[in-house]
């Protein structure tokens, strides 16, 4: 058998030596939104069942919906929504054989991150 010499092989890397690469980030992000979007998702359903329940029960969900956590929560679906459509839409260009090459694939990450913050400034505004 070999002679393992496990004393001088290196570990494997952790985050003080490992540079998180940004389109490992993005593709994390993109897991998350979608999850957070689900959570989201949840809050509003709450909110109209209470609505078609009683208004004391009504007047719960909309007192905890429009709290600064309910405004915090829904700031943040906002851009949740933009960046996991950004990152759709990028994913299905990737799919397309196109934009595989590491600047083309970071370009198009940050693409997706500070176009998301700009869409959702924009719709801030707006609305």
């Amino acid at each position: 058998m070999a002679d393992v010499n496990r004393g001088n092989r290196p570990l494997s890397p952790h985050l003080q030596i490992y540079r998180p690469q940004l389109t490992a980030i993005t593709s994390i992000l993109t897991r998350i939104t979608g999850n957070a979007l689900i959570v989201a998702v949840f809050l509003i359903v709450w909110w109209l069942l209470a609505a078609a329940t009683s208004e004391a029960y009504f007047a719960t969900a909309d007192a905890v919906l429009t709290s600064w956590f309910g405004k915090l929560v829904f700031l943040g679906s906002i851009w949740a929504v933009w960046y996991h459509l950004l990152a759709g839409l990028r994913h299905l260009y990737f799919d397309s054989g196109r934009g595989l090459d590491i600047p083309t694939a970071e370009k198009l990450g940050w693409a997706c991150i500070i176009g998301s913050v700009l869409l959702t400034l924009f719709t801030i505004i707006i609305l």
